[in-house]
Formats: structure tokens, sequence, C-alpha cells
């Protein structure tokens, strides 16, 4: 049984993998919230990503990192600094020195919202974050690539599209990003289990509007078996939808937030 920890494990993808991974992995559950009592094959760490001592503590004997841990928006950078940028690094620094096998870090589809909606990505693009958050998760892909280079720990960055509660697209632009609960724990499983040095990965589902013809996905073994096309006809444009910047760019409203100056012209 592999040991398999989570940072960000009481948020809404740790609660999922917990659930879903119980019985399969010996999981090490981390976060500075609070979290169900341990059950079996479980430790609980209650720390923040930025205690490097624990950090390095809970890293004993893990095989597999999944690093969902950190602001999950946008927000000040005072808080994007301490738990993206700082905590990002911590993480990695701690599975080094544990000698962890593989990183699955939880990127997202923000390190490239300024990309208009009619241009394919393949992942190989320039990074063109739309927030201090997508600045934060364009940081983390960069050092995992450092991290799989220099030390070899291998890594898989997975750019998740829109992941929700309730399990449904809620808006147009969901129509081309969003990943159901199902497909993105295939995702991860494949991504721990993929053989690899370093890849970066669109998280979707099988979303016939979608803008990321996905190889990486392909050769890791990722077979979706959802689809956003199963709503087109309930969803109505939302008012995010609607905003003159966030309309042509796949970031969305996240392009839009403390833009005076309009939308920036394709490159």
């Amino acid at each position: 049984m592999k040991k398999i920890l989570l940072t960000g494990a009481a948020g809404l993808i740790g609660k999922m993998l917990r659930e879903c991974w119980r019985g399969r992995y010996s999981l090490v559950l981390v976060d500075r919230a609070p979290m169900e009592a341990a059950g079996v094959a479980e430790t609980v760490v209650q720390c923040a990503l930025t205690d490097a001592p624990a950090m390095q503590q809970a890293m004993a004997g893990v095989d597999a990192v999944i690093h969902l841990g950190g602001i999950a928006t946008e927000a000040p950078w005072e808080a994007i600094r301490d738990a993206n940028i700082e905590g990002c690094y911590q993480t990695f620094e701690a599975a080094r020195l544990a000698g962890v096998r593989r990183i699955v870090f939880a990127s997202s589809n923000h390190a490239i919202g300024f990309y208009p909606r009619k241009r394919p990505l393949h992942g190989s693009e320039p990074v063109r974050p739309d927030t201090r958050y997508g600045v934060s998760k364009a940081f983390g892909e960069a050092l995992a690539s450092y991290y799989a280079d220099k030390f070899g720990l291998t890594a898989v960055c997975l750019r998740i599209g829109t992941l929700r509660s309730p399990d449904e697209p809620g808006e147009l632009r969901h129509l081309a990003t969003w990943i159901s609960h199902r497909d993105l724990v295939h995702l991860i499983e494949c991504s721990i289990e993929a053989h690899l040095h370093f890849e970066i990965v669109f998280g979707a589902s099988n979303n016939c509007q979608g803008w990321w013809p996905d190889k990486a996905a392909q050769r890791i073994g990722y077979q979706p078996q959802d689809s956003a096309d199963a709503w087109q006809s309930r969803i109505t444009a939302h008012a995010n939808d609607l905003d003159p910047i966030a309309a042509p760019l796949q970031g969305g409203i996240y392009c839009s937030w403390e833009n005076s100056t309009g939308a920036p012209p394709p490159r």
C-alpha cells in the first residue's frame, strides 16, 4: 500500500480523495484547518505549510505527495505569498529531504488565463496568469520543474479547470473548463502511477467545447468519463459570461478583477 500525503486535506478535493482512497492508500492528511479524526491507515497533521519542521516530519516514509494546499482563489499578496509561494516551497523541500518519488501539484487554468478562448493550448506555451493566484500557480509549476531536473523529484502539474460543488457546470465558460469529481480523482490517480519525469497536464472532462487538446493527459492514461455537454441546454448566460473583459479570455472573470485597462490583445 503506497503512502500518500495530501496537503489541503480539509478542502473540497482533499475530502473527496480521502473518501475515495480509504483502504487503497495509507494517507497522511495535512491542513491548518481542523479535520475529522484519523481512521484506519490515516495520519492527521494539523499544521501550516510554512511550518518546515512539521512538514518534514509528516513526510517520513511518503511515496507521493498531492499538493492541494494554499489559497484557492484570488487574495491579497501577503496571503498568496505565505500560503502559495512559501508554503509550496516548504512542501517541495520537505518532500525532497524525505526522498519522496512523486509530487502531483494542483496548478490551475488561471496560470494561462489571459490566452484567448479561440486559441487551443497544449501546455508548452508561456504562462499568462490572470491573478496573483495564477502567478502563484505558475511559480509552483516552475518549482516542480526545478525539483524534477535538479533532484529527481518527479512531478505532474495539473492545470485544473473548473471543479464545483455541486458537481456540475454553472456558467457557459464551464462548458469548456469543467471537470467532474470522478474524472479528477482518476486524473490524480493516473498522475501518481505514470512513469514520467515532469509533465504539465490540463484537467478537464471530455467537453466538446474544450480549449485544451492535451496529449500529455493521454500519455499518462487519463480517460475522462464525464462531459459538460450534458448540461449545455440547461445553462444560460451568467453575469460572468457577459463581462466584456472576461468573455473572450480563458480565465474568465479572473481576468476582469482589478482590470481597468480592458482585455489585452491576443499574443
